[in-house]
């Protein structure tokens, strides 16, 4: 199903190779089609769970495609089947496969049945994590399902074709960019450019200018919403005008074309994406009058919401029937040519989903069958259990689509009704084996598990000379940046107040002037584009660090990390990296707004995420430099109040690493084990002081990362000797400290070593008052750390 990229110009081509290409699209369409009417026709027989289909817009997708070049990328939503199908990106083997969620890499290579259908990806890395040559490939950034999320990811990866064209020491990158030529495509429905992430996606790309072309899919609904209710003025289109470039402004390109207008959309496209190529301006798209024929997705009809007069105007400006009218009309083939096409088109859909439902059952049917052998001749001296199990057995051999826990359900409901079968220990180690391989398939790659996996990064300690000069936290961080700016080309950062001043703390004071405005700069006041900048440059083989200023701002942009960076490695079996590095400052300082300790949220929504918690900065950078070592996301989260606290330099500022997941003692002790990190090890080390001059040994120790946490269980090492531990950290109750306390006490069994109730010292449920008054009754203080440890002393 390759599509060749040219333009539909009967006066280039020959008539026949105009003629040709025609069909050859006319073929795509049907098939597309087809694809969608079989695959909802799957949903409601029961062989997949759910579907929402690009029928309706195969037309525009098909036009769309025949631009799209080498080194560009595809950040889409989950109706673009008909682009992948033109672009050469997917098949229909692979369409089927992925909606039928087959768990074979091989059958769904973009996701391995971890993602519904049509959410699309393909590689960004290899095996061994090593960058792919992105710059002579088509590219897809692997699709999400929420509302307009893939908009601040798309930003991204249109501002990295800037980076490449406007960053010096990149123009070596021949595998990842050429020149910066390369546009980023985003799909997005109408009615989810009524999303935040859209509007700040848009307002950023006209500041930026960066090559980003957006298709708007506008079939005049948001499921059942008309599109009065969604937009101003009842139009994207008009609803931006005030965006629209001219000679003297940024701002974007707008354009609207018919959804069924196949020469008209290929006229328009083809001028306006080589504009885009060229002068980076952003455009969108909006393509209007788009048709649903089976309504917004598998959960319901649309004769619910619309009236019999717009489903008899959608069957009557159907883009297939328009386009059969056009290449009719133009004398490019007879009706009967056409509807030949149609039948062989069919007939491939067909065969394609046969074979994708075989692929995908043989396996499981092999599981039957020894599941069968195994019971059938199980020995079991209860004739009543041996014929229920039997019947077990018959129900999953007469189960015409058995799925693999239907297959567990059978074996472990024999284990429990025979569990003294002489039989029972080979049933176990076949039990045993089917969920080793599930486990394979379905709970993987959250992280890079190979060379790329920074957990592989082996620990260097920082070199302290006798002499070293003891400095302001803040510079040991600006002459890291520096040094790191100087030898890693790949490396940018930016962020509120990054560039000019240097950040707010001044981690980058200087440095922008020193390595360039394109490669240290300023943003707007837009943490979710921020992130969504972030996102994009990572995935296409750049090492970004974004700043969030301060950690109560994360929220804004939590949910593209989350949904979006946390998921990519996993929900694409580990064939898409994002090593996107988020830098951002919290703990202890002023107030509700700039004093945010909210690590539990952080753990819970980021997973997929290293998350870092250094207790000063030297250690911040030792923990920057394991990351960019490795391939995944990571966020590194600087005490605020700890940049101006003297730190001796290290002499091997780039090579020394702190290794994640390894907590560090810095206080050793006897009488009563305090885990904690951060700004609060300041007030637990002031503690453990005044806790000694009363005779009480605390060991005192520093989780430093709680993604991964504590990997080898040194801490219930302390604990077996203290046999006393309190977890203390400024989050709220039932926070991070609760989730430390769950791994050590639960997961590792520290409970066994225990003599009196393990303890959590947190601060209180609501946020922290102002002042410094307002920090210390707020959150943890030195005398709380005191009296709880001299109760559990007492006990």
């Amino acid at each position: 199903m390759e599509q060749t990229i040219t333009a539909i110009d009967a006066n280039v081509l020959s008539f026949e190779g105009f003629r040709q290409q025609v069909l050859n699209d006319f073929k795509l369409t049907v098939i597309s089609r087809e694809a969608s009417l079989l695959g909802r026709r799957e949903v409601l027989t029961g062989k997949a769970k759910f579907g929402i289909f690009g029928d309706g817009k195969e037309l525009a997708q098909v036009a769309m495609a025949r631009y799209f070049k080498e080194g560009d990328f595809r950040s889409g939503y989950y109706r673009d089947q008909t682009f992948m199908f033109a672009a050469g990106l997917a098949t229909l083997e692979e369409f089927f496969s992925q909606l039928y969620a087959d768990p074979n890499i091989e059958h769904d290579p973009f996701s391995a049945g971890r993602q519904m259908v049509s959410h699309f990806a393909t590689p960004n890395v290899d095996e061994a994590g090593n960058w792919l040559d992105l710059a002579n490939r088509k590219n897809v950034s692997s699709d999400i399902a929420p509302t307009a999320g893939q908009m601040p990811r798309s930003l991204g990866l249109a501002f990295a074709s800037k980076c490449f064209r406007e960053i010096p020491v990149l123009q070596s990158y021949k595998h990842l960019s050429k020149h910066g030529n390369e546009i980023c495509f985003c799909t997005i429905g109408d009615a989810a450019t009524s999303e935040g992430s859209f509007w700040e996606t848009i307002n950023a790309a006209g500041v930026l200018q960066v090559p980003l072309a957006i298709f708007v899919w506008d079939d005049g609904y948001g499921i059942s919403v008309p599109r009065d209710y969604q937009t101003t003025k009842g139009s994207i289109s008009t609803a931006l005008q005030g965006l629209q470039k001219d000679e003297h402004t940024n701002g974007i390109h707008i354009y609207k074309v018919k959804a069924w207008d196949y020469a008209g959309m290929c006229e328009v496209f083809e001028a306006a994406l080589q504009k885009v190529r060229e002068t980076h301006t952003p455009a969108l798209f909006h393509v209007e009058e788009v048709t649903q024929p089976q309504g917004h997705s598998t959960s319901g009809s649309h004769e619910r919401y619309k009236s019999p007069e717009r489903l008899v105007w959608e069957r009557e400006w159907d883009c297939i029937k328009k386009f059969k009218e056009w290449i009719v009309l133009s004398e490019l083939a007879t009706e009967d040519e056409l509807n030949k096409i149609t039948q062989e088109a069919k007939l491939l859909v067909k065969e394609a989903k046969a074979k994708a439902w075989e692929k995908l059952m043989q396996p499981i049917k092999q599981q039957v069958q020894q599941t069968a052998e195994l019971l059938t001749t199980m020995v079991v001296n209860d004739m009543d259990v041996y014929r229920t199990i039997q019947e077990k057995v018959k129900e999953l051999q007469t189960n015409v689509e058995p799925l693999r826990r239907d297959v567990l359900h059978t074996l472990h409901t024999a284990m429990e009704l025979a569990p003294a079968s002489p039989s029972i220990e080979m049933i176990q180690q076949y039990h045993h084996s089917l969920l080793q391989e599930a486990k394979q398939l379905y709970n993987t790659h959250l992280y890079n598990e190979g060379p790329a996996s920074a957990l592989k990064v082996e620990a260097v300690k920082p070199l302290i000379p006798f002499d070293a000069p003891l400095i302001n936290g803040y510079e040991i961080l600006n002459k890291y940046f520096d040094a790191l700016f100087t030898h890693q080309p790949l490396v940018v950062a930016f962020g509120e107040d990054v560039g000019n001043i240097g950040d707010v703390n001044q981690g980058f004071a200087g440095l922008q002037a020193k390595h360039g405005s394109s490669r240290i700069f300023d943003t707007g006041i837009r943490e979710l584009t921020i992130m969504g900048q972030a996102i994009g440059l990572a995935l296409r083989g750049l090492r970004p660090i974004a700043e969030i200023q301060y950690i109560d701002y994360l929220l804004y942009g939590l949910q593209t990390l989350s949904d979006d960076a946390a998921t990519t490695h996993y929900r694409t079996f580990g064939r898409q990296s994002c090593p996107v590095i988020v830098r951002t400052r919290g703990h202890r300082l002023e107030g509700i707004w700039h004093s945010g300790s909210p690590m539990g949220m952080i753990i819970h929504a980021l997973r997929g995420f290293y998350v870092c918690v250094p207790r000063n900065m030297v250690h911040a950078a030792g923990m920057y430099n394991t990351l960019l070592r490795g391939n995944d996301p990571g966020i590194v989260i600087e005490c605020l109040n700890g940049y101006r606290l003297k730190e001796k330099l290290p002499a091997n500022l780039l090579d020394f690493t702190i290794p994640l997941g390894i907590p560090d003692v810095i206080r050793h002790g006897d009488d009563v084990t305090i885990v904690s990190y951060g700004s609060t090890l300041r007030i637990v080390e002031e503690a453990a002081e005044r806790l000694a001059k009363l005779e009480i040994s605390c060991e005192v120790i520093d989780v430093q990362t709680l993604l991964p946490f504590d990997i080898h269980h040194s801490i219930v090492a302390s604990l077996k000797k203290t046999n006393r531990i309190l977890f203390v950290d400024e989050d709220v109750p039932g926070g991070a400290a609760a989730y430390m306390y769950n791994h050590v006490m639960e997961e590792q069994g520290g409970y066994r070593w225990v003599d009196v109730a393990p303890r959590t010292l947190t601060a209180k449920a609501h946020r922290p008052a102002y002042g410094s008054d307002g920090d210390y009754f707020s959150k943890p203080n030195t005398e709380d750390v005191v009296d709880i440890v001299l109760a559990m002393m007492r006990e």
